[in-house]
């Protein structure tokens, strides 16, 4: 029988083979419930106990990669753009440092500044926000202004910020935060922040200008420019989005550990990377959804919380993380391989 180079059976009616292939966040799904399936079986043969039924357990994994979560969301954006981001670790650790210092209460004697002590919650969010969005609007304007590679830039922004992070109290932690700022990061409140944003920018990718400018830029920048995108305010825009959430996830990850430390979010940006890359996102720019991203953050949650079940050492752990990261890079590349031919 016949296959004709459209794609179809050569039949009456051909059907096209397309119509039988899954959405791709529907194989990311499968392979997230392969993932599960796996410890499953392991812990009841290994510790004799069912990975899935216990609800802490559950609950624990996903208030672990909450703020991951976060902090992809806005790494997918740059990434669909075509570009990349190594800061977003380190503002966490800033804005987590600057949040801190103002949700600090009049019983802690050593406050960093003994004069703006129990504030209202909203100014050290606002505040700690403003740091992120600074961070990334530096990003955006240095790429955009002078044609450096966003590896390049961001990576100088990532060691400035995190030196800013240590410098800002001499490497001290920060301590005594006010209940009201605390109560951010507890309980299930981060999930519901991380499920949030994933959910107000997925509408805004798929429905927006905003979104449709971030799918042509990363497609094609040339074409882009041509059909009137002002191509580098796009850029600055999308980069300082990403910079506004990682200080957002900054203030959920002091408000959790209810203290600030210049060590926060150490290797953070290379998680929401590969959350986002085992998500389908393409790192040729152009492609990728904030639910395929979704559910990336949820397989690394998976199989941190998996290895912790197992009572496997922690750098096994990087391992099996850097292999899935290599895979999904290699499918990244096979799936663009497919689409131009």
């Amino acid at each position: 029988m016949a296959i004709s180079n459209t794609g179809q059976i050569g039949k009456p009616g051909g059907l096209s083979l397309a119509k039988f292939r899954l959405p791709a966040e529907a194989r990311i799904f499968a392979v997230l419930l392969a993932v599960a399936a796996i410890f499953e079986i392991l812990g009841w043969f290994l510790v004799g106990q069912s990975f899935l039924a216990n609800k802490d357990r559950l609950l624990v994994m996903i208030l672990q990669v909450s703020v991951i979560g976060i902090i992809a969301v806005g790494v997918t954006q740059i990434i669909i753009m075509g570009g990349i981001d190594l800061s977003s670790g380190s503002v966490v650790a800033l804005t987590a440092m600057v949040s801190a210092s103002l949700a600090q209460t009049s019983e802690f004697g050593r406050a960093v500044f003994p004069s703006l002590t129990d504030l209202p919650m909203v100014v050290p969010l606002v505040c700690g926000l403003l740091v992120g969005l600074a961070c990334g609007l530096l990003n955006g304007f240095v790429i955009a202004k002078t044609a450096i590679p966003p590896f390049i830039a961001t990576l100088g922004v990532m060691v400035t910020a995190r030196g800013l992070a240590k410098w800002y109290t001499e490497g001290e932690p920060i301590s005594m935060l006010s209940d009201s700022y605390a109560e951010i990061g507890s309980g299930i409140t981060p999930v519901l922040i991380f499920l949030g944003v994933a959910a107000l920018f997925h509408i805004i990718l798929s429905y927006t200008r905003y979104g449709k400018y971030t799918y042509a830029i990363g497609a094609n920048r040339s074409a882009a420019r041509v059909s009137g995108i002002n191509v580098n305010k796009h850029l600055v825009v999308v980069y300082a989005v990403a910079g506004l959430l990682s200080g957002l996830a900054g203030v959920v990850t002091s408000a959790r550990a209810v203290s600030g430390q210049a060590g926060m979010g150490m290797m953070y940006e290379l998680d929401a990377i590969a959350a986002a890359v085992i998500g389908g996102t393409s790192l040729n720019g152009g492609l990728g959804k904030i639910t395929g991203t979704v559910i990336g953050v949820l397989i690394l949650g998976v199989v941190t919380s998996g290895f912790t079940f197992l009572r496997i050492d922690a750098y096994y752990q990087e391992i099996v993380k850097g292999v899935i990261i290599v895979v999904a890079v290699v499918a990244d590349q096979y799936r663009q391989r497919n689409r131009r031919s």
